[in-house]
């Protein structure tokens, strides 16, 4: 057996190794990798096609109903991605972009198919290597609120913004102005009961029939 000294020798190279070879992404990004997944390359690309570019927790709520069996290993892997992110790097989760995606093929196991008249059919087995980069960017842009209401109110609305606001009722200092210089200025009620007095005296009234007292 070897001694404690040839032991520690190895485990401070082997730490030594690591500090050394430091890390294989940016300081905002961390990573995951899954290897011989018992997954065929081609199936697993088609899977992570689909969301490569998303943000990370939408990534993970797409795959959850993705009936495809590449689907669920694609989430474990983009899991620990988010996981090391959070507490390895302190990156915040919803944040999170899938970044990079990669599905690469790993070794195959060769199978025999027994057929008929001494016959063999070959059989490949294909396992994958799947690698997930998150990056930390800027926040999900929020997409506006919808106006509370039917589309008629909300019509009507746009309708009532639309039209002019009435006029400005005329003071007392300016009716008084304004005679002076020779103008006149008649309020709504003065109108309509200056036209019913013109009415009466003429003795026809606003259809051009004649009133009652002409008529006896």
């Amino acid at each position: 057996m070897p001694n404690d000294t040839a032991v520690e020798r190895t485990r401070e190279h082997r730490e030594n190794r690591k500090k050394n070879r430091g890390r294989k992404v940016e300081d905002n990004q961390a990573q995951a990798v899954a290897k011989f997944i018992r997954v065929p390359p081609r199936k697993a690309r088609l899977v992570m096609d689909s969301v490569r570019g998303k943000y990370a927790l939408d990534a993970l709520a797409f795959l959850r109903y993705i009936p495809n069996r590449a689907a669920g290993y694609i989430s474990k892997v983009l899991t620990s991605a988010v996981a090391n992110a959070a507490n390895n790097h302190g990156l915040d989760q919803s944040r999170l972009k899938l970044v990079e995606a990669r599905v690469d093929e790993g070794p195959r196991m060769k199978r025999v198919q027994p057929r008929a008249q001494g016959r063999a059919y070959h059989i490949l087995k294909r396992m994958s290597h799947i690698t997930v980069v998150v990056e930390e960017v800027e926040p999900k842009p929020r997409k506006p609120k919808k106006a509370v209401g039917s589309r008629s109110e909300a019509a009507r609305a746009a309708r009532r913004q639309a039209v002019a606001p009435a006029a400005a009722p005329v003071t007392v200092e300016e009716t008084a102005a304004l005679e002076l210089e020779g103008a006149v200025i008649a309020t709504p009620e003065v109108q309509l009961a200056d036209e019913t007095t013109s009415v009466e005296l003429d003795g026809v009234d606003e259809s051009g029939a004649p009133t009652q007292a002409d008529a006896e």
